[in-house]
C-alpha cells in the first residue's frame, strides 16, 4: 500500500464481496472500500478518489489475480458502458447476489426478518431483452486511455450512443449493443452513417448547440417498432430527409415520431411529440390482452420477463371474484387489466395523464368493463371523499418509482385499511422501508425477487402484506 497520499493507490486487495448497487467491496484497515468491475476473489490495485470517515471509493488500475468465479464479458463495450456491469460474472450468480441483496436491505434498512424467501426467478433471456433504450447524440465521443496513450492526433468524431457512467456530458460510441434485438441496432448505426454523411450536426451539451439530440427506440413483443428522434431546434428540410431516409430503410418501424427539445435537459414528458409516420403508439401483448403503450407511458422494459412478475403479483393478490381493488401507479394499466377478470372492481391511479388515457383505451380494446382510472398524484387523490364515493379497497397493489411511496401514502394506505397489500418494486431498498413504515399494521407473508435486469445489479421484488388480525 503507498501511504502518506491524500488519495492513495491501495495494491494487492483482496475483492471480498458485492455490495449494494452493485459495486464491489474490499476491507482495507477495517474501512470498507468500494470499486466497479470486480468480482469477489479478485485481488487488484485500487486509486482511491473519494475518502469518508466510514469509507473509500476508487477505481481498479490493476488485476492481479482473477477470481473463479469470472466469466468471459460478451460485449466489446464492457468496462466503459454503465449498462451491464456484471457480464463477468456468471448469471446464476448474479441471480444470488440479488437474492442476498434483497433478504439484506429488508434485515438491515426495513429491521425486517424474513424468515422465508422465494427462490428468485431468473430471465429466460439474459440478451436482447429490453423493449426500449435511449441513446444520446454527442460532437466528440468518449476517448478510452488505451486510445489516447497510443495516438495524439485523434480525429474530433461524433458519437451515438450511451453516457459514461456518472459524467453527463460524456458519451461513447456503441458499435452494438446486446440489450435490444433488432431493428434497434441497425436503425441507430444508420442514422449516425446518414447523419455524418449529410453532415447533419450533433449535439453539444456544454455549448448548447447541434441538431441530433436524442434517439429512442422501443419494441415490442407484437413486433411493433417505435423510433422517437429530439433535436434541439427545428429545421424541417433536414428533419424530412432523416426521417424519410429511415422511414424507407426499415419498414418494420410502425411509429416514426419527433420532438423539438431546446430545454437544458433531455426529458421529452413535458414535450408536445409530431407524428412522421404510422402510429403515435406500438402494442403489446400479454395472455391475451393487447396493451397500447405510447411514447410517454410506461411498460416493463422486459416483456417477457413482465408477464412473470404480473403472474406473481396475481397469484400473490389471491383474488375470488368478489373484491375490490386499487392498483397504485398503475401506468398503462396493465396490472389492473391484467387482473380485472378476477376481481369485482379494480381502480388504477396514476400521475402521467397521457398513460392513463393509454389505460383507458386499453381498457376498451380488450373489453374490460371493471377497470376505471384516475390520473392525479396518489397522496392528493387518496382522501377521504375519494373513498367514500368509490369504496374502500379489498387489496391494494403499488409499483411505484425507485424512490418508494410518499410518507401522506403511507398514511392512505392503513387508513384505507386494505386485507392485503402487493407491493412491487424495482428498489429493494425503498421498498424495505416503507413496509417497515406499515410494520405495525401489516406483516409479510411473501416475497418474491424476480430479475428483470440480467447483468445489473436491479432486481424487481413483490411482497405480499397482510393486515394483522387485532
Amino acid at each position: 500500500m503507498v501511504k502518506n497520499r491524500k488519495h492513495p493507490l491501495l495494491e494487492r486487495i483482496l475483492i471480498e464481496d458485492i455490495a449494494a448497487e452493485g459495486k464491489a467491496l474490499a476491507r482495507v484497515n477495517n474501512k470498507v472500500v468500494f470499486t466497479t468491475f470486480a468480482v469477489p476473489g479478485d485481488i487488484v490495485n485500487i486509486q482511491i478518489v473519494r475518502k469518508r470517515k466510514s469509507y473509500m471509493e476508487g477505481y481498479i488500475t490493476q488485476y492481479h489475480e482473477y477470481s473463479s468465479l469470472r466469466t468471459e464479458p460478451f460485449c466489446e463495450h464492457f468496462g466503459m458502458c454503465g449498462g451491464c456491469k456484471w457480464q463477468n460474472l456468471p448469471y446464476s450468480e448474479q441471480l444470488n447476489f440479488k437474492q442476498r441483496q434483497v433478504f439484506d436491505q429488508f434485515k438491515r434498512i426495513g429491521k425486517i426478518n424474513i424468515e422465508e424467501m422465494n427462490p428468485i426467478i431468473g430471465s429466460k433471456n439474459t440478451s436482447y431483452y429490453r423493449n426500449k433504450l435511449e441513446f444520446t447524440f454527442c460532437r466528440s465521443r468518449w476517448l478510452t486511455n488505451e486510445e489516447i496513450s497510443l495516438r495524439t492526433d485523434i480525429p474530433l468524431e461524433p458519437a451515438l450512443g450511451f453516457h459514461i457512467p456518472g459524467m453527463f456530458d460524456k458519451v461513447f460510441d456503441v458499435k452494438n449493443c446486446y440489450l435490444q434485438p433488432e431493428p434497434s441496432n441497425s436503425i441507430r448505426l444508420e442514422v449516425k452513417k446518414f447523419a455524418l454523411q449529410h453532415q447533419i450536426t450533433f449535439y453539444d451539451i456544454r455549448k448548447r448547440e447541434g441538431f441530433l439530440r436524442n434517439l429512442i427506440i422501443r419494441t415490442s413483443s407484437t413486433g411493433d417498432v417505435m423510433a422517437i428522434f429530439s433535436f434541439f431546434y427545428d429545421d424541417a428540410e433536414v428533419r424530412n430527409n432523416l426521417l424519410n431516409h429511415i422511414k424507407n430503410l426499415f419498414p418494420q418501424i410502425t411509429s416514426l415520431l419527433y420532438v423539438i427539445n431546446s430545454k437544458v435537459n433531455d426529458t421529452i414528458n413535458d414535450l408536445e411529440l409530431h407524428t412522421f409516420s404510422g402510429n403515435d403508439f406500438i402494442f403489446e401483448e400479454m395472455e391475451g390482452l393487447r396493451f397500447k403503450v405510447g411514447p410517454k407511458s410506461f411498460y416493463q422494459t422486459n416483456s417477457d420477463q413482465a408477464y412473470t412478475l404480473y403472474k406473481v403479483v396475481r397469484d400473490f393478490v389471491g383474488l375470488t371474484g368478489n373484491e375490490l381493488v386499487y392498483d397504485l401507479y398503475t401506468g398503462t394499466g396493465t396490472i389492473a387489466q391484467f387482473i380485472a377478470k378476477s376481481a369485482s372492481k379494480v381502480i388504477g391511479i396514476e400521475f402521467v395523464p397521457e398513460a392513463i388515457v393509454d389505460a383507458m383505451v386499453n381498457s376498451k380494446i380488450n373489453d374490460i368493463a371493471n377497470a376505471h382510472f384516475f390520473a392525479g398524484d396518489i397522496k392528493n387523490i387518496l382522501i377521504q371523499s375519494f373513498f367514500e364515493l368509490h369504496g374502500y379497497p379489498d387489496i391494494i397493489i403499488l409499483d411505484p418509482p425507485r424512490a418508494g411511496i410518499h410518507g401522506d401514502v403511507v398514511e392512505a394506505l392503513i387508513h384505507a385499511n386494505p386485507r392485503r397489500i402487493v407491493y412491487v418494486s424495482c428498489n429493494p431498498a425503498t421498498q424495505a422501508r416503507d413496509i417497515a413504515l406499515l410494520g405495525e399494521k401489516y406483516s409479510v407473508i411473501k416475497v418474491q425477487p424476480v430479475d428483470m435486469f440480467p447483468h445489473t445489479h436491479h432486481v424487481e421484488n413483490v411482497v405480499l402484506l397482510e393486515r394483522i388480525l387485532t
